[in-house]
């Protein structure tokens, strides 16, 4: 009898395994083109402002305007980047001393020239926009 039920079921099995794969492949693919998102922008404070400016000028042509992603790299306003999974000073290392890619599939992020007290109004900047786009602090669960 235990014998007739696993022949049943191993076919079964065989193709859910198989579209499991198949659906990570899928994924993995897209993950790296499905990245732009749309950012509502609030009223920004005088500091965000200049981190605006530095960030279009340093960040935008690969991170989209407004932090929102691009073909190139990752949105910036993501879940991924809450200040519970990356403070600000991994954004102050990233900019300082590049970054291995690890959340996506864009490749290495390199240094930029940015000097620290740019990069902290930058930001400044994510914040804001992720604070308007509902990303706040989450702590990680135990």
């Amino acid at each position: 009898m235990l014998e007739k039920i696993k022949a049943k079921l191993m076919p079964l099995l065989i193709v859910s395994v198989l579209a499991g794969g198949v659906a990570v492949i899928a994924m993995r693919g897209e993950s790296k083109n499905v990245t732009v998102v749309d950012v509502r922008v609030p009223q920004l404070s005088p500091v965000a402002l200049e981190g605006r400016a530095l960030f279009k000028a340093n960040c935008a042509s690969c991170h989209g305007e407004n932090a929102g992603g691009s073909d190139k790299a990752p949105p910036l306003v993501h879940k991924i980047y809450n200040p519970g999974h990356h403070a600000d000073e991994a954004f102050i290392r990233a900019a300082r001393m590049g970054v291995r890619s690890h959340h996506w599939n864009f490749g290495d992020m390199p240094k930029i020239g940015t000097p620290k007290r740019d990069v902290l109004k930058i930001v400044r900047y994510i914040r804001e926009l992720q604070r308007a786009n509902g990303i706040f602090y989450q702590p990680h669960s135990m």
